[in-house]
């Protein structure tokens, strides 16, 4: 349960203080003590996420050229952060007033970790563009295709996107190429 998103890093819960009588319980119940306590973390972690989000405008709402990040706290939304190099993103393009429900479906699926896929996922990005908007969500290890199925199909689930739903997976080294390739050809030009 190491669910670090950047927007969750202030802790202003109030819950910090240490229970003095932790050195005196048995470990059954430290044990215990602990596994309820992560739930609880869990919950917390929605909710002051939800104070911030419900103050934010929607991506539905936005005009023009613009991107929304969540990423785990310490990694950057980028194709060469060491946490993303080898890794790569399912994208799903979505027709126009679709993106605010499914970004906010997302977002709390990964703070309530559905995906079940440990610590491979390091965030997502909701794109608004003009004709479309575009939703990803970033995974550490592009090789692994257990894990990227399984994405995928949870990302199928907690979008409620229907069966015939395009998605692709691309890794970060081809995206970089595709980018490289695409600046050469604009300075030939």
């Amino acid at each position: 349960m190491n669910n670090k998103f950047q927007a969750l890093k202030d802790d202003d819960s109030g819950d910090h203080e240490q229970n003095e009588e932790n050195g005196t319980q048995k470990n059954g119940e430290k044990e215990k003590n602990e596994k309820e306590k992560n739930q609880g973390g869990t919950k917390r972690k929605v909710e002051q996420f939800w104070r911030f989000y419900s103050h934010m405008v929607r991506p539905g709402d936005l005009t023009g050229h613009s991107d929304f990040h969540l990423f785990k706290e310490g990694i950057k939304p980028m194709w060469e952060d060491d946490a993303n190099k080898n890794g790569g993103k399912w994208i799903i393009r979505l027709r126009k007033g679709l993106a605010s429900r499914c970004w906010e479906n997302l977002i709390l699926a990964l703070l309530g970790e559905q995906f079940m896929v440990g610590e491979e996922i390091c965030g997502a990005v909701v794109s608004v563009r003009f004709q479309e908007d575009i939703i990803s969500i970033w995974n550490k290890t592009a090789s692994d295709q257990a894990t990227t199925a399984r994405i995928r199909d949870t990302l199928r689930r907690v979008l409620n996107l229907p069966p015939n739903t395009i998605m692709e997976y691309k890794t970060h080294t081809d995206s970089i190429k595709d980018n490289s390739s695409f600046r050469n050809t604009k300075l030939a030009l």
